[in-house]
């Protein structure tokens, strides 16, 4: 289901950070963060449907995608993956791009999905529900947000505990250097469950109660589902950008980072 922390224009080293945990069964092929053949394209992918998650181009364009929660689904409804590649090949303003969907929206099924272009200073929220509506189309303002499996900013357990916690760490190096890594590691991996009473009450009980923590791990009759990827990706105000990454292979848990530089954006 994925969750996703972003601190967007609010800091004087890092004018883009984000933090995500990417929500799959794990017998599902994925390929680790990397750069993909062909393309100024970073990030993971799926290898079964060939979107992702959560990906950023040199160029400072950005997008980051979770699910939205819902009792029903379509089995033939378009792979929501699609969603973030689709922005970073399509050289649109996140606002363009956002209206270019509207014709589209209703062939997915749940989705949220941020997209931003840094060096513009743009980043947009687009969702397709609730189901039957129009599409959400909003500007993203400067500050800290939460995206979990509900509008922006929605108060869910994981979301709330993610950012009190994060804001607690950031208060400790203020306008200094934030050990990502470290961050990363400490707050991601947060098993801590909802009170039944802090639960949407959309699904039934057992699902949404295993999936109410930061860090998601539960067996399912088809196989085990939770997280599998905590990533963090940070751009400073040179233009200097880094994708970490602890995710698991084989069962076992690997972690490593790429730096990079984005080009034309400060």
């Amino acid at each position: 289901m994925c969750i996703a922390l972003i601190l967007w224009q609010d800091h004087p080293l890092y004018p883009f950070l984000l933090l995500n945990n990417r929500d799959e069964y794990h017998n599902r092929p994925t390929k680790p963060v990397s750069w993909w053949e062909g393309c100024d394209i970073i990030g993971g992918r799926d290898e079964i449907a060939s979107g992702t998650w959560l990906a950023c181009s040199k160029e400072g364009r950005v997008a980051v995608l979770t699910n939205v929660l819902e009792l029903h689904t379509l089995p033939e409804a378009k792979s929501r993956g699609d969603l973030p590649v689709l922005f970073l090949k399509s050289g649109k303003h996140p606002k363009e791009f956002a209206e270019s969907l509207k014709s589209e929206a209703h062939y997915y099924n749940g989705f949220n999905l941020i997209v931003a272009d840094i060096g513009s200073k743009s980043m947009v929220y687009i969702s397709n529900r609730p189901k039957g509506q129009a599409i959400t189309i909003q500007e993203v303002s400067p500050g800290m947000h939460v995206l979990s499996n509900a509008k922006l900013d929605s108060p869910w357990h994981k979301a709330r505990r993610l950012e009190r916690n994060f804001k607690e760490q950031l208060a400790k190096y203020g306008k200094g250097e934030i050990p990502v890594k470290e961050i990363t590691e400490k707050l991601m991996k947060d098993k801590v469950k909802a009170k039944k009473s802090s639960l949407p009450h959309i699904c039934s009980y057992d699902w949404e109660f295993n999936l109410s923590s930061v860090f998601v791990e539960v067996d399912t009759p088809l196989g085990l589902y939770g997280t599998r990827s905590s990533a963090a990706l940070t751009v400073r105000s040179n233009g200097e950008a880094s994708f970490f990454e602890t995710y698991l292979d084989c069962g076992k848990w690997k972690e490593h980072a790429i730096d990079f530089h984005m080009e034309n954006v400060f």
